[in-house]
């Protein structure tokens, strides 16, 4: 069975990613996302983890006293849930940098799937189309900045931020992740922006798992640099498998 006939779980897709990524061909466009991440999203993390810990002590001191027994779960939760929030931070400033190199790498993916030309214009029409790729991104990040503040404000609320707060961010950052990645190769073929998100939301068991999964692994140290370029390559397959035909 070719894979062009295959589908996976959200999940599948983001591992058959990283198989993509390290596939022959491949790897040289894998190469300028990698480093931008690298350079952003690591540097990040290191003044992140020299402010992590009075960070926490500051959050789990808002605690009433009446749910001071709640520090030892409440503890893990918020670490994860500023690991989370910084790294998406980061995530997206990098994809922002490298959209129009992670265009490129949905493409010549797509390409190595389906053994069919995406853009027939070659180099010279990803360079013409840098500005119009910049405006996409920055579609995105309108849709995606009052929702982050929103629930930015909710962690702020003393008891009801600390507790409800890191679950309902955990599952935004999921669902922000499948449409930052999903939208690469969605947009390499003009989909606009709101007709990708409908068929996302078609599939939102899949779109979930999969942002879920990028997700959890922006959060640990190192891993979370190759993230970026591995995800590009897991939604692509996604499209092709689940979307491009209909």
């Amino acid at each position: 069975m070719s894979f062009t006939t295959r589908q996976r779980s959200g999940f599948g897709y983001f591992f058959y990613g990283l198989e993509l990524a390290l596939t022959p061909g491949i790897r040289r466009f894998v190469l300028f996302p990698l480093l931008t991440n690298i350079l952003l999203v690591g540097g990040a993390l290191f003044y992140l983890f020299s402010n992590l810990d009075s960070w926490i002590n500051q959050m789990m001191g808002q605690l009433p006293d009446f749910l001071s027994w709640l520090s030892y779960i409440l503890w893990p939760i918020l670490v994860l849930t500023i690991l989370a929030t910084f790294s998406y931070f980061f995530s997206t400033l990098a994809n922002f940098i490298a959209a129009p190199f992670n265009g490129l790498l949905a493409e010549k993916v797509e390409e190595h799937l389906t053994k069919q030309r995406v853009n027939e214009d070659g180099m010279l029409a990803v360079v013409k189309d840098v500005p119009r790729v910049l405006a996409r991104e920055w579609r995105k990040l309108v849709y995606v900045l009052p929702k982050a503040i929103g629930l930015f404000l909710l962690l702020l609320i003393p008891g009801l931020g600390q507790t409800l707060g890191p679950v309902l961010w955990f599952v935004f950052t999921a669902w922000m992740l499948a449409i930052q990645y999903c939208d690469y190769p969605f947009d390499n073929h003009k989909v606009s922006f709101n007709d990708m998100r409908y068929s996302l939301k078609q599939k939102q068991g899949k779109a979930y798992g999969f942002g879920a999964l990028v997700a959890f692994f922006t959060t640990i140290p190192l891993l979370n640099l190759i993230v970026m370029p591995v995800a590009v390559c897991g939604a692509t397959a996604m499209w092709v498998n689940e979307f491009k035909n209909k």
